[in-house]
């Protein structure tokens, strides 16, 4: 557990593998974002800390997240599936109160 965004050991696996490939002291970035068809959506992308980040750090694995995000982001479980026919970052977020037909966007 970090904080309240708790990071799974493949989540973080994942994330310093996509960082070993970046410049030092990047991290991956989580951010909710306005968008989809039902309200917020999840943008993720390699960058630097900037001074009003909340870093959180796990086995070697770096996330970036800003005020507004950490906010939808509360008792969050930050997980990484690896299956046949599906691969990626999962958010258990214990805040969302539906889902789009899709499933990239949601609604708290």
């Amino acid at each position: 557990m970090v904080g309240q965004i708790t990071i799974t050991d493949r989540a973080a696996e994942k994330i310093r593998k996509l960082l070993a490939e970046a410049p030092e002291g990047n991290g991956l970035r989580v951010r909710i974002v306005e968008g989809g068809c039902s309200c917020y959506e999840y943008k993720m992308e390699i960058g630097l800390p900037v001074p009003e980040d909340e870093v959180l750090e796990k086995n070697g694995a770096r996330v970036l997240l800003d005020a507004k995000s950490i906010l939808h982001l509360n008792g969050t479980e930050f997980d990484y599936k690896d299956e046949l026919m599906q691969s990626g970052f999962v958010f258990n977020n214990p805040n969302v109160k539906g889902t789009c037909g899709c499933g990239t966007s949601f609604s708290t």
